[in-house]
């Protein structure tokens, strides 16, 4: 038997499938995930896993919340802090709280950002090529890079920037950092 979720997700990958005008093959090119695979998504007969998601929603220019939030009707005007999802990479030093979560009619996401001391995070390629991000540092002091060009940040400072290529953020050894990044789809 179908899961609500399934189904709502089958409808929403084919609809955005229609909306670019892609056929199964032009996706599967986009994706890197299977022609059969996609069609049995659409279709709701199988449920995608999460580096299937990630790759659809990269495909689609959007972050995979994103793509996860369109599953949503509305979106609820308060999010309290314990139903704020966290997401800590111990190998990178980088934890992600998404406090203000994509929603289909909200164009933008707010994340709030902490680095600990002497990390040095890289992303090769960004999640949603063009994205507009609007990063306001907190606490800490943090050297980021984007796009090949270098800035340094201490608290109070915002850097503005659209992702195009590879984003670094390196932290001292004795000084962590914490941020707030906001992510609007275009």
């Amino acid at each position: 038997m179908k899961s609500e979720l399934t189904v709502r997700l089958a409808a929403r990958l084919s609809a955005l499938r229609a909306a670019r005008g892609w056929t199964l093959d032009q996706l599967a090119s986009a994706s890197g995930v299977s022609r059969a695979a996609l069609s049995r998504l659409e279709n709701a007969e199988v449920s995608p896993s999460a580096d299937v998601l990630y790759r659809l929603a990269a495909a689609h220019e959007m972050t995979l919340s994103r793509l996860m939030s369109m599953m949503e009707d509305g979106f609820a005007a308060q999010v309290k802090r314990d139903d704020q999802p966290l997401w800590r990479d111990g190998e990178t030093g980088l934890s992600r709280r998404i406090v203000s979560p994509a929603a289909p009619a909200l164009a933008g996401e707010v994340v709030e950002c902490k680095i600990t001391p002497g990390t040095h995070w890289v992303q090769e390629a960004p999640d949603v090529p063009g994205q507009e991000h609007h990063l306001v540092m907190l606490t800490g002091y943090m050297h980021a890079v984007v796009d090949g060009e270098a800035h340094y940040l201490a608290p109070g400072d915002t850097l503005r920037y659209r992702e195009h290529g590879e984003t670094r953020f390196v932290t001292a050894k004795g000084q962590g950092a914490k941020f707030m990044l906001c992510r609007i789809s275009g």
